[in-house]
């Protein structure tokens, strides 16, 4: 809830579907509106103007965004283009003094997000990544149940998040030159969580595997969060029958929590009470049949209807900071996000497997 009445005068950098998206949610944001969109094609830049009711659509060929970004009726900008490009339009927003919501992830890198948090820090503008997933109410109630206590402390976690996408090298997921490769488009959801969850992220062992056209198609890790031991797997896979469970699972002292399928968009939480004795041995080769027996438990489910894709409570997150006078939001600093990136960069500098599903 914001603490001020405040108008904010959105513009969306891009027109693809996720900015799409945003625009429809938008419009339960209170206090939000959709002042402008910039696309390098202005024929796409005024269809998506018309679609949603945006009175400026703004042609930019050089994708340099300057009479986009010149327009002092701009507010805030949601960055929405392909990630190759999020440090430099990230940049320029910050040095024209517009706060800016950059779409996951938020940048190639570690480095590029460290930029990014650089330029806007100088400007004293607002600057987060666009990770919707932390803002969704099942995973803040996953956060508040664990800071409570209720549960004890957490013992270790897990997450898998494998998506059905036939092999296509044209698409921008195989394409290295638009940045493909499942860990910059899926693989930042568990990491993301994990750290916002149970702190920052270090790497033990991770193993990928490529596509044909080598960006990375599937990828396991184990990791430190927070002094939690982690694990998760991320994929594209061939065959829809081979999609994970994609939830995301901490294992606590007195009990466990899932946030369920489809974690990255949840919308239930599962609750798991349990005596201390029977989960104290969360390790080796009993880990599977402790959780199993778990599982198998009765358990409180938490439902959170939306009518949104769910894009709305970020939105809303970084308006309530901006009329704070806030420059990070506390639930998205952008040290976090150079963390997750961090742990790609690691995880992608490792030599690849030849096991791939699309070898």
């Amino acid at each position: 809830m914001q603490t001020a009445r405040q108008t904010f005068r959105w513009g969306i950098w891009g027109t693809g579907d996720i900015a799409a998206k945003f625009a429809a949610d938008l419009r339960h944001v209170d206090g939000a509106v959709l002042h402008s969109v910039c696309s390098r094609d202005q024929s796409k830049a005024q269809l998506f103007a018309d679609r949603h009711g945006i009175a400026n659509a703004v042609g930019d060929p050089s994708g340099d965004g300057e009479r986009f970004l010149a327009d002092p009726n701009l507010d805030t900008i949601y960055i929405a283009s392909p990630h190759i490009v999020h440090v430099e339009q990230a940049v320029a927003a910050a040095r024209a003094g517009k706060h800016a919501l950059i779409e996951k992830p938020v940048a190639m890198t570690a480095a590029g997000a460290r930029e990014i948090a650089s330029a806007a820090q100088t400007a004293g503008a607002f600057v987060m990544e666009a990770m919707w997933t932390r803002f969704l109410p099942a995973v803040q109630k996953a956060r508040d149940i664990l800071q409570s206590g209720a549960l004890g402390a957490p013992v270790r976690a897990e997450a898998t998040i494998h998506f059905h996408r036939p092999f296509d090298p044209a698409h921008r997921l195989f394409d290295p030159a638009l940045g493909g490769g499942v860990l910059l488009d899926l693989g930042v959801y568990p990491l993301s969580v994990a750290q916002f969850l149970l702190g920052d992220l270090s790497l033990k062992k991770a193993r990928w595997s490529p596509a044909p056209t080598g960006v990375d198609a599937t990828a396991r890790a184990e990791l430190d969060a927070g002094g939690v031991p982690f694990s998760f797997g991320a994929g594209f896979w061939p065959s829809v029958r081979e999609e994970g469970d994609n939830s995301f699972a901490i294992y606590c002292e007195n009990g466990a929590l899932r946030v369920d399928r489809h974690f990255l968009r949840a919308d239930r939480l599962s609750v798991w009470h349990q005596a201390r004795s029977q989960l104290r041995s969360m390790e080796g080769g009993r880990v599977a049949r402790v959780v199993a027996k778990l599982l198998d438990r009765p358990h409180t489910v938490h439902d959170f209807p939306r009518e949104t894709t769910g894009l709305n409570y970020q939105a809303t997150a970084v308006q309530d900071a901006i009329v704070r006078a806030q420059t990070s939001h506390a639930d998205m600093p952008m040290a976090a996000s150079a963390n997750v990136l961090a742990m790609i960069d690691a995880i992608r500098s490792q030599a690849p497997g030849d096991d791939g599903p699309y070898r």
